[in-house]
């Protein structure tokens, strides 16, 4: 006669277990606040390498909208990089985020209690050549959303 080594119930429940504990790890990794901070930071620049400078604008926090009304905005944005540039689209790279605490966008304004940075590097092709644009990209949250901030510090 076999003897069982542990009672019957031992074997589902550290199944149960390790479902649980994968479960709890992919809901963090989804819903974690560095990653759903990227999601903007990608968001923001599908849109600008589309040309939807309207939909990026909207993904601007408030206080980057003071700056710049939406309309103008847009026509800055087609300006600048389409008109200059001579280039019709772009690629982006985002880098990995650096949780940065207390920041600031500029002495005017109240800091941020927690900022994820990002550099973004933008890769164009255009009448001048192959070119990059790096910058700084500051995602924070306003209102329960994630909103983007540039850098005005000096």
């Amino acid at each position: 006669m076999r003897r069982r080594r542990f009672p019957p119930i031992f074997v589902p429940a550290i199944i149960l277990l390790v479902i649980v504990l994968l479960l709890f790890g992919i809901g963090s990794w989804l819903f974690s606040s560095d990653r759903n901070a990227e999601e903007m930071v990608e968001d923001f620049y599908t849109y600008e390498a589309d040309g939807d400078f309207s939909r990026s604008w909207e993904l601007l926090h408030p206080f980057m909208q003071e700056r710049f009304a939406k309309t103008a905005y847009m026509q800055d944005r087609t300006h600048v990089f389409i008109g200059h540039f001579g280039a019709e689209t772009f690629t982006y790279t985002i880098s990995e985020a650096e949780q940065v605490d207390n920041w600031k966008m500029d002495e005017g304004h109240e800091p941020f209690e927690t900022a994820y940075k990002y550099l973004v590097t933008q890769h164009y092709k255009g009448k001048y050549g192959a070119f990059h644009f790096q910058q700084e990209v500051y995602v924070v949250e306003y209102k329960g959303a994630w909103r983007i901030v540039w850098d005005y510090n000096l």
